[in-house]
């Protein structure tokens, strides 16, 4: 083999006219992804001779897989309203979806009732809103929860929710112990990322203890966690930080339920993870293999009697961040590829996500071709035909070695700091998240790493794409009308002793959470008034905003664009009489500050001063902020399609406040055909999707040079 691999060398060089270690990838996790792989990269692998089905797992967690049972397709949507969430579930179950999967608006993620006062933009949308079992009841209408598996993504209010369904399927006529689905219940990532929390991190580790507790006990055939690395990648985070945090989770969770005295067999059976499925095509794939490795690696600490305890199951879904607004046709591409990678690694489940989402809300046309992609990987292509057809190969097996390797260092070293809810309260994942999406989109914007129809082979027109859009204020007011027709016709008394003794129930430490809402839901009480009496228990958690440095700005410091751009910053703070100041903004329930973190970020780099809000404003409170603080400019970063109600709200109380000569802008996924409207209701510019960040500071100098000119 030394031998022909000198000669491989020879003939390698002959074509590069260089060493062929000039090809030699070094991937953003810090792998270096040779041009060759052979047989003796295999030498210190020890599980090359494992099955599927059998401990580790890495080959599968079954054994005969998809040859003996394809995945489940599970398309995860919400629409507005129970109804019409209810209407695309059926025609998708009739169309050859396995299963439904909840996509939840964000006040009820936040634990808000639709008539909050601080929930105005975001009642229906980017899910569906749910007020009390009344619209759990409605959305289930039809879908036998028998026959149905239901995942449902919910961490921050998953006490009243998971109650409600509960409910919802006794008042159908399931028992309890028939329900089957997973419910998401991973509190840990919201604190790293997606930042969907109601209450700080120890008190919301109780919630997570209690339902894994209840489930054990009353829903044997329900998950009562889906442990997600998913939003971790979107945040930014490479595939080593993933695997390693999500893993690391996993065991603190297993640790809170052995404290509240539960066998591990009782409930590891019944976990679940999630992860992304990006376009590092490869590495996606040995993630998964490498993550059932590790899985059982962890559970093996725990002394489980069931072999089937030390078994990782997944649910994937394809990413939503490759995902682009420019050629978005090129997404259907990407997607069936991502699906592809999923599914040679291993996944029990997977949504596709539609072509549409970088613009707007998928509409029915889309999401057809979503789950068509997954039918056709089902039955056209022969990937079901063999159990983990990548084993073997010398490329793949040695990616998911060096994926455990790296993702092991990781996890030991937050072992090193007492666990995951130590290391989420001091913010090193989240710094080392922030940090990594930061240096990726320096990256993108130096065409370092390309992204077809973005930053190379870029259309000069855009495609003119159908997109969905939902009347915000409508969706409110049928739900209000429903919420007040709930309250009406339930019994305050009892409502009231319910909601007092789920207090008493968290406030005392003992009992069951889950318990007491349930009985709570089954007296009326809604999701707000179960959330505010947890709240008025555990507290409110606050984040303080970070902002990373010198990562954006190293990237580019040598560049001539980005050096022309700091020098006219600093004309502009001449002229100002101190550096420009920027207010980052995230307005109504979205937590998801990837866009705002990088932003501000690479503006600091470049000069600005950043005032970094904090999540969850109301536009009257960011309007007060920015005052105080003698900002300058304020961007608005939006993903939940808030933007029509919440930037015209901005706008209008910085005039109520004498304070228009502040400039606004706006920047996140936003449809083109929204920006007219913006800008007529006062936003100076937004930055759609696929923005180059220079660009953006480039037209936010312009704003600030042409405002100075006219004053």
């Amino acid at each position: 083999m030394m031998a022909k691999l000198a000669d491989w060398r020879t003939l390698a060089e002959r074509e590069l006219k260089a060493s062929p270690d000039a090809l030699v990838w070094r991937t953003p996790e810090g792998i270096d992804v040779k041009p060759l792989y052979t047989g003796g990269d295999l030498d210190r692998i020890n599980h090359l001779a494992t099955l599927p089905g059998l401990k580790p797992f890495v080959r599968g967690p079954r054994a005969t897989m998809y040859a003996g049972r394809p995945w489940t397709i599970r398309q995860y949507a919400g629409f507005s309203t129970a109804e019409a969430s209810n209407a695309f579930y059926r025609k998708a179950l009739a169309a050859g979806q396995q299963g439904v999967s909840v996509a939840f608006d964000l006040a009820t993620h936040r634990g808000y009732d639709s008539d909050h006062e601080r929930v105005v933009g975001d009642v229906g949308k980017a899910g569906v809103a749910i007020d009390s079992v009344e619209d759990m009841k409605v959305l289930f209408d039809g879908i036998p929860l028998k026959d149905i598996s239901v995942s449902m993504t919910m961490n921050g209010a998953v006490i009243p929710i998971l109650a409600c369904f509960i409910v919802a399927g006794e008042e159908q006529g399931c028992p309890t112990a028939q329900l089957s689905g997973t419910i998401q219940n991973d509190i840990l990532k919201e604190f790293m990322v997606r930042n969907t929390y109601i209450y700080p991190p120890e008190p919301s580790m109780r919630i997570v203890a209690d339902i894994i507790e209840y489930t054990a006990k009353e829903m044997p055939k329900f998950n009562s966690i889906s442990i997600s690395g998913y939003h971790m990648q979107e945040a930014g985070a490479t595939l080593v930080q993933e695997l390693a945090f999500t893993l690391a989770d996993g065991r603190e969770y297993v640790r809170a339920a052995l404290r509240k005295g539960l066998d591990v067999d009782d409930f590891a059976g019944r976990l679940s993870f999630f992860f992304a499925i990006g376009m590092n095509f490869f590495m996606e794939a040995a993630k998964l293999r490498a993550a059932r490795l590790l899985w059982s690696r962890i559970m093996e600490e725990f002394d489980p009697k069931k072999p089937s305890s030390l078994m990782l199951r997944t649910h994937c879904q394809t990413s939503g961040v490759s995902l682009q607004e420019q050629d978005p046709y090129n997404n259907i591409v990407r997607t069936a590829y991502e699906a592809l990678a999923a599914v040679l690694g291993g996944t029990q489940s997977l949504h596709t996500n539609s072509f549409d989402e970088a613009i707007a809300l998928p509409t029915e046309f889309s999401a057809r071709i979503a789950r068509n992609t997954q039918l056709i990987l089902q039955h056209e292509t022969g990937v079901t035909k063999v159990v983990d057809p990548l084993a073997g190969s010398y490329y793949v097996e040695s990616l998911t070695a060096e994926l455990a390797d790296k993702a092991w260092a990781l996890i030991e070293e937050i072992e090193a700091i007492g666990g995951m809810t130590k290391a989420v309260i001091d913010g090193l994942p989240k710094r080392l998240i922030e940090t990594a999406a930061t240096r990726r989109q320096a990256a993108i914007d130096l065409g370092d790493e390309v992204i077809v129809g973005v930053n190379k082979y870029r259309l000069e027109t855009e495609a003119a794409i159908e997109s969905l859009e939902i009347d915000n204020a409508a969706v409110r007011e049928a739900q209000i009308r429903r919420l007040e027709q709930t309250k009406r016709q339930r019994d305050p008394k009892r409502v009231d002793a319910a909601l007092a003794a789920l207090g008493q129930t968290a406030a005392s430490g003992k009992g069951n959470i889950l318990q007491a809402a349930v009985d709570a839901v089954r007296a009326r009480a809604t999701v707000g008034e179960i959330s505010d009496a947890l709240r008025r228990a555990f507290g409110d958690h606050v984040a303080v905003p970070e902002v990373t440095s010198e990562v954006y700005g190293a990237a580019f410091q040598n560049e001539p664009e980005y050096q022309t751009l700091t020098s006219r910053i600093r004309d502009v703070r001449v002229s100002l009489g101190g550096r420009p100041k920027l207010m980052v903004a995230k307005l109504g329930q979205d937590g998801h500050d990837r866009g705002a973190k990088v932003i501000a970020s690479a503006f600091g780099d470049l000069g600005f001063d950043v005032l970094a809000g904090p999540l969850f404003q109301t536009p009257e409170e960011a309007a007060s902020m920015a005052m105080a603080s003698h900002v300058h400019v304020i961007g608005a970063s939006s993903l939940a399609a808030g933007h029509k109600t919440l930037l015209p709200q901005l706008v209008e109380a910085l005039k109520a406040k004498g304070a228009e000569n502040i400039i606004v802008v706006c920047g996140g996924v936003v449809p083109r055909q929204d920006y007219q409207f913006l800008m007529d209701h006062g936003v100076a510019a937004v930055f759609g999707p696929g923005t180059h960040v220079l660009d953006a500071a480039r037209a936010v100098v312009d704003l600030l040079e042409g405002r100075r000119r006219n004053q």
